[in-house]
């Protein structure tokens, strides 16, 4: 087999195949002949059908499986041959004018770039710390008693403070016009925790028992109603029931209703730094990872091949109309969805997916075993039997490369550090949670 290889720009080449025809002739009549022996047509009895029918029924699709098989095979050969890694799927057409005897085509496809790494001691990375304090946990504490507060009705006199629990009616008008959303009954909310508006907050706060009050209610910009947003609405408020939170003690009850083993104070604060210190680990790793493969990329030459970003933008795509879906959309698996939204999403991925893939070539970053097993025995210590978390990810290949896939980005983040310039700056507890 003759192969040309010719590069057309960038990463696109050329290669043509030759196949003789005489090969594609005697493949068509062997599975023919192979097909005949099985075919049923009418008027014929199970491998008694005559090979001139077989031929004229199914010759044309018989020739069509065979020369795209062969030539898919010439083109992986010569490939291999030439030493490419080709990049996506070749678009093959046929030639005219091919010499006798010879079926020719053209293979045009891309190949994966060079990737070029230049000097990652010039590469500047923000590495973020962040402890947990007593004061992180206190704070944690107060919302597991949040959680579990109960309500005892106030006296007749009182007034609404901020952690009551308040039963409302009101009704909200633009213009002199009511407007659907704007009016309830027996409608309940906590005071001071950002259920409400802050101008209807305002209002309640303060009011007693049988107390209604006007007030006007400017809804931002941004309101989920678009109705009504940035739009100014008079309310009318009326205080049916003022309820006062009680919070339970910080005892070892408490502790042992939150299922502490040990049913103490002190086996809840260190149940709740451990779980905090396991999350605050996770988030400044994927924080951190960001940072490092943000750095990367600024050291990195390279050319994308098309047919890599266009096979993202199509994955973007689907899990797009995936999550529409979800949310009810109708016809959400039909929607148009140009690909220009997610190119920029795409060409980052495909670009860093090939940088880290020959940052861990390189470097021999691959994810080992011993290290798999301890990235899996921490995602299962947060469960109840870890034991037996520890055997679904074994248990399936897919996850497993899931998991290796993390190891992977790891290894090469602890790589990048231990050779960048590297500036460390501490985060707050809150700081850290707030972000994400």
């Amino acid at each position: 087999m003759a192969v040309t290889v010719e590069t057309l720009e960038k990463l696109e080449r050329k290669i043509t195949l030759s196949l003789p025809l005489a090969t594609i002739q005697t493949e068509v009549e062997s599975r023919l002949k192979r097909l005949a022996r099985t075919v049923k047509m009418d008027g014929f009895r199970p491998g008694k059908v005559p090979m001139k029918v077989v031929s004229e029924r199914y010759g044309y699709s018989v020739q069509y499986e065979v020369l795209n098989d062969k030539v898919g095979e010439a083109f992986a050969s010569a490939a291999n041959e030439a030493n490419l890694r080709v990049a996506g799927q070749p678009r093959i057409t046929e030639k005219e004018g091919a010499p006798e005897g010879q079926a020719t085509f053209d293979a045009v496809f891309e190949v994966f770039p060079e990737v070029k790494i230049g000097d990652l001691a010039e590469a500047e990375v923000e590495k973020i710390s962040t402890d947990v304090t007593d004061d992180a946990i206190e704070k944690t504490i107060d919302i597991l008693r949040k959680q579990r507060r109960t309500f005892a009705q106030r006296a007749a006199d009182a007034a609404a403070q901020d952690g009551d629990r308040v039963t409302v009616d009101f009704e909200g008008k633009l213009e002199g016009e009511s407007f659907e959303g704007g009016k309830a009954e027996g409608f309940q909310f906590l005071v001071g925790e950002g259920q409400m508006l802050k101008e209807f907050e305002d209002a309640v706060r303060g009011m007693k028992i049988g107390e209604s009050k006007t007030f006007p209610l400017a809804f931002p910009e941004e309101y989920h109603g678009k109705d009504v947003a940035g739009k100014t609405a008079d309310f009318l408020v009326t205080l049916n029931k003022i309820e006062a939170a009680n919070l339970p003690e910080i005892n070892d009850a408490l502790a042992k209703s939150l299922g502490i083993a040990d049913g103490t104070v002190d086996g809840l604060r260190a149940d709740i730094k451990k779980n905090l210190e396991r999350e605050v680990k996770f988030r400044l790793l994927a924080r951190n990872k960001a940072a490092v493969m943000d750095a990367l990329l600024t050291k990195a030459e390279l050319d994308l091949p098309n047919s890599s970003v266009q096979s993202e933008i199509e994955r973007l795509k689907t899990s797009a109309r995936a999550d529409l879906k979800q949310r009810g959309v109708k016809d959400a698996d039909k929607a148009e969805i140009p690909d220009d939204i997610f190119r920029p999403q795409a060409e980052r991925r495909v670009r860093l997916g090939l940088v880290v893939s020959e940052l861990v070539r390189a470097n021999e970053l691959y994810a080992k075993p011993e290290q798999l097993k301890a990235h899996i025995d921490e995602l299962a210590a947060s469960y109840e039997k870890p034991e037996d978390v520890v055997r679904w990810y074994f248990g399936d290949r897919q996850r497993l490369g899931e998991v290796e896939a993390v190891v992977i980005e790891n290894n090469v983040a602890d790589f990048v550090m231990s050779k960048a310039k590297v500036t460390d700056k501490a985060l707050s507890f809150d700081e850290l949670m707030g972000q994400g």
